[in-house]
């Protein structure tokens, strides 16, 4: 699946922006607090403003220091998938059984620096993993190789446990870079700047999906 994350979109034209990524399977949404990381960007108004221009499913990404506060907030702004950090300061595994709960998915977030033995007794309380390929905060970042070693590490897990979480990456995902992260075994691209930036959105979205029936 391909997550166009809209941090990257021009928010002036929301309405448009959204209309021209239609053709996604999801729609990636970065909440950030100024705290957990140094930008700011939106809370449930953004996702609820969000909500009334699609139908598609939203993958609300929680940038934030305290997101278990806010957890009914952004159920009541429209969100599907809602992923928290394993960094932040959520008493876990309680709040993604909440984030259930509520009738939303469940993911866990790792930045880059955060091993994956972190995540591993959540993993039975989760719908999505999300490796972040650069550090959160900001887009536009190159991206770091080496967590597709976490991929391929989360995907052996997997198997081997016969669960059924997701694995999503994050941060510096173009045609190349997404290449080497569905052959690693993610199951969600989350891509900005190269969606957004090109004057066809709706094209890059699509070279993004071939992706996964070239790399079965």
């Amino acid at each position: 699946m391909v997550s166009p994350s809209l941090i990257a979109a021009e928010f002036t034209c929301l309405e448009r922006v959204v209309q021209q990524v239609s053709g996604a399977d999801w729609l990636h949404l970065d909440v950030m607090d100024a705290h957990f990381v140094p930008n700011l960007t939106f809370g449930p108004l953004g996702v609820r403003a969000v909500r009334k221009l699609t139908r598609q499913p939203l993958d609300v990404h929680l940038m934030m220091t305290h997101p278990h506060h806010y957890l009914r907030a952004f159920q009541e702004a429209g969100a599907d998938w809602l992923t928290v950090h394993v960094e932040s300061q959520a008493p876990f595994p309680r709040v993604l059984e909440e984030i259930r709960t509520l009738g939303m998915r469940s993911g866990i977030a790792l930045n880059p620096e955060t091993p994956v033995e972190r995540v591993l007794p959540l993993l039975p309380y989760v719908d999505l993993v999300l490796v972040m390929s650069v550090h959160p905060g900001f887009s536009g970042q190159s991206f770091i190789p080496e967590v597709l070693q976490k991929v391929r590490e989360f995907r052996a897990y997997r198997e081997s446990h016969h669960t059924q979480f997701l694995i999503s990456i994050d941060g510096g995902i173009n045609q190349d870079t997404a290449s080497l992260a569905v052959r690693a075994g993610v199951d969600v691209l989350v891509a900005g700047s190269y969606v957004f930036q090109d004057a066809q959105p709706a094209e890059r979205v699509r070279a993004l999906q071939q992706l996964f029936s070239l790399n079965p």
